[in-house]
């Protein structure tokens, strides 16, 4: 390991790290390269007290491959400087609350994302905690019966079903977030079970935006979808982070599930996600 740089694995956890000692923006090589393998060993890097400037982020998440989008804030903060308030209950907050459901990014696109980099500016005083779930481990631990089973089956993956869960009319053309995942394209239908294409380990590929295993019936497949969740997301397989201003994290969405938790919003809360992209063999639907 370089000589300075300290790796720490988050304590009761099956996955994460700490790591502390080094500055993201002066990474060198080598350096770069001891991260990068203990993030497909962890699965989730944080680092404490960067504040990264925009620049610095957008570069760090680039060492990771190309992005599917370079920088978007998630925020309860308006453009004009105003707090989007939960009695609002506009596209925006639905958007919000709907990432407070376990889930993977990208997975209803074409190609899921590959990961993702995070960074805090401004945490409220109490909750706004990010959680992470350990997939692999959640694959490991199902019995026997059960493991056979979802071997050999498969979900659709929509992210206009799981905001329809909020009632969220995702398809009104004059609501104020139109924008990312929304799309009226084919559904990805992806397995249930996913084989890292880096480290060949299996996991549980579900979430909240999983839904509709072909040869079940619509109440059958969500009851076993949420059974899985529910079963995969308990300890030791979760890690929930309390945020301060500079932290950042790296995660890798192909065995990782993640979640935002409630905060009080009448304060603000502004994060800024980095997405990387999948790439586009390994991470592809089975159709789409």
């Amino acid at each position: 390991m370089p000589q300075g740089l300290s790796i720490r694995p988050v304590e009761g956890a099956t996955f994460g790290a700490v790591v502390s000692d080094v500055r993201i923006p002066e990474l060198d090589e080598s350096t770069w390269r001891e991260l990068h393998a203990a993030w497909l060993d962890r699965a989730l890097l944080i680092f404490p007290g960067q504040f990264l400037k925009r620049d610095e982020q957008i570069a760090f998440a680039k060492r990771f491959g190309p992005l599917e989008f370079e920088m978007a804030a998630i925020s309860n903060v308006k453009a004009d400087g105003t707090l989007r308030l939960e009695k609002d209950n506009d596209d925006m907050m639905k958007v919000l609350k709907g990432n407070m459901g376990w889930h993977a990014d990208s997975t209803y696109m074409p190609v899921q994302a590959k990961g993702a980099v995070f960074s805090a500016e401004v945490v409220p005083a109490v909750g706004g905690r990010t959680g992470w779930a350990d997939m692999r481990a959640a694959y490991d631990a199902l019995d026997g019966g059960t493991r056979d089973k979802v071997e050999k089956l498969s979900a659709y993956h929509s992210l206009h079903y799981s905001q329809s869960k909020l009632g969220h009319e995702t398809r009104k053309s004059d609501g104020e977030y139109s924008g990312y995942g929304f799309h009226d394209g084919p559904v990805p239908l992806r397995p249930l079970v996913k084989t890292h294409p880096e480290t060949g380990r299996k996991s549980l590929l579900i979430g909240r935006h999983a839904h509709n295993i072909p040869g079940m019936d619509e109440v059958e497949s969500e009851r076993f979808l949420a059974g899985l969740v529910e079963f995969a997301c308990r300890p030791p397989r979760i890690y929930h982070h309390d945020w301060r201003p500079g932290d950042v994290v790296v995660w890798d969405n192909r065995c990782l599930l993640h979640q935002a938790t409630p905060w009080d919003m009448t304060q603000p809360r502004v994060m800024w996600h980095s997405r990387i992209a999948g790439d586009p063999v390994s991470e592809a639907a089975l159709a789409a």
